[in-house]
C-alpha cells in the first residue's frame, strides 16, 4: 500500500514540477513558481515512502 501512495505522490510531484517551471500547460499551475518548489518536495515524499514501502514487504514464504 505504501508502494502504491510512493508511487502516486512522486508522479504528483513530476508533473506539478514541470507544471511550476511551465513545461506542462493548460493549468492554473502552470507557470507558477511556488508549484516549481512545491513539486520536488512533494517528489522526494514519494520516493521516502516508496521507498518504506520496498522495504516493508515481505518476502514469499
Amino acid at each position: 500500500m505504501l508502494l502504491v501512495i510512493g508511487v502516486l505522490l512522486a508522479a504528483a510531484g513530476v508533473l506539478w514540477t514541470l507544471q511550476g517551471l511551465g513545461v506542462v500547460g493548460g493549468s492554473v499551475m502552470s507557470g507558477n513558481t511556488m508549484w516549481a518548489v512545491i513539486g520536488p518536495i512533494v517528489l522526494v515524499a514519494g520516493l521516502v515512502v516508496g521507498f518504506v514501502g520496498l522495504r516493508q514487504r515481505r518476502p514469499p514464504s
